[in-house]
């Protein structure tokens, strides 16, 4: 008896990796140029989604490059703390994952992804969203952010 507890025991312990699996696969296996599309969003578009209340930006750096320097409104969630962090995310808004460059976005953005959530990532990065909020934009953006809470 205790050695079929054990076995469903361990069954059920592996089955969230199957199910992750099954849905990274499932999202993978629908991949097409409309999806591939759909999964990127450039820093001006990200600014006009802030402004609207749409998107949610997620930081995935550490939290030391974060500390450093940070691009607002942004909250940061390091990449290898995002699956133990899913509930910090607005489920109701598009989450779009940015990093300097864009490696580590994308692999957030494909987690999200498999998790079933709208995600999309940062194709200029953090460095192309930083180049496009300065002067009169950043100001603009900046004011248009506190109409909008």
């Amino acid at each position: 008896m205790k050695k079929l507890a054990l076995i469903f025991l361990l069954a059920a312990m592996c089955q969230p990796a199957y199910a992750s699996d099954a849905q990274l696969e499932k999202y993978i296996t629908a991949f097409d140029y409309a999806a591939r599309n759909e999964m990127k969003v450039d820093s001006k578009e990200l600014v006009q989604l802030l402004k609207e209340g749409k998107a949610q930006l997620i930081d995935i750096r550490f939290a030391e490059e974060y500390a450093a320097w940070k691009v607002m409104p942004s909250i940061n969630i390091p990449l290898n703390e995002l699956p133990k962090r899913l509930a910090e995310l607005d489920k109701d808004k598009i989450i779009v994952t940015a990093c300097p460059h864009k490696d580590r976005a994308t692999i957030a953005m494909v987690y999200l992804r498999s998790k079933g959530l709208e995600a999309r990532y940062l194709t200029d990065g953090l460095v192309g969203l930083a180049d496009n909020l300065r002067g009169d934009t950043a100001k603009d953006f900046i004011n248009a952010l506190g109409k909008a809470q």
